[in-house]
């Protein structure tokens, strides 16, 4: 059977790794910076990761190592993983948690009062609202009504990036993601009612406004920590071993 070569399996790494996003921020860890290394060797592949502050959030912080190395784990060819969080306060228990496939509530044992399912719904839902502003808010800047958008279903929205992450946040959610599903809906999947969407776009453009500040925040901390890494990023992307 044909093996994959390492530069291709580097790249299906780092695939697998822009899959990954800050739960806070809804970005892929690689767009944020937040990939320090990573190196594929044979059929291991390993990556180091590192955060804006040395006390960011250790359930953060741990959600992101442990999606990291779900998602290097899944990529065809790769047998072995190792993923490293460094320069964080929590760094120990988390790498030592997340490589014995711990939980988080073990991985801190006698700290954590459980897991974190209903934290990352929270912010998956966040994440559906700042994806709701944007796709409405281009709507809305072409000249479409609130009254029309209600009526909208997805296939009558224009492809975009916007719109198709609108979409993968509603899968993540288990909302109804088809073309004839209303574009705008509650967390439960009911349509909208058009007396309903004026609340419901002001509160969707606070949590994206809050959201991408938080992000051009976090970015200002970590070039303040380590410096531009736009040469880094580049390096890594294209398949230079670090």
């Amino acid at each position: 059977m044909p093996t994959m070569t390492d530069d291709g399996l580097r790249a299906a790494a780092w695939h697998a790794l822009s899959t990954v996003s800050d739960p806070e921020l809804d970005e892929p860890i690689t767009d944020l910076g937040f990939v320090a290394e990573l190196t594929v060797d044979d059929d291991r592949a390993a990556c180091v990761l590192r955060l804006p502050t040395y006390f960011c959030a250790p359930n953060f912080a741990y959600l992101m190592v442990a999606d990291a190395y779900d998602a290097l784990a899944a990529v065809p060819g790769v047998e072995r993983v190792q993923v490293r969080l460094d320069d964080h306060f929590a760094s120990e228990e988390i790498n030592a948690g997340v490589a014995a496939e711990f939980g988080f509530a073990d991985t801190f044992a006698g700290l954590a009062d459980g897991e974190l399912a209903d934290l990352r719904q929270a912010f998956r839902r966040k994440a559906h609202l700042a994806a709701v502003d944007r796709v409405c808010g281009g709507l809305r800047a072409d000249g479409w009504s609130v009254e029309e958008l209600a009526r909208l279903r997805l296939r009558d929205v224009p492809q975009s990036e916007d719109r198709e992450r609108l979409c993968r946040r509603r899968r993540d959610l288990g909302l109804p993601a088809g073309p004839d599903d209303h574009l705008l809906v509650e967390d439960d999947g009911r349509p909208l009612a058009a007396d309903e969407l004026p609340a419901h776009l002001r509160f969707a453009q606070v949590v994206r406004v809050s959201i991408d500040g938080n992000a051009g925040f976090c970015r200002g901390l970590l070039r303040t920590r380590y410096g531009d890494d736009e040469t880094l990023r580049s390096e890594l992307k294209g398949g230079t071993t670090r």
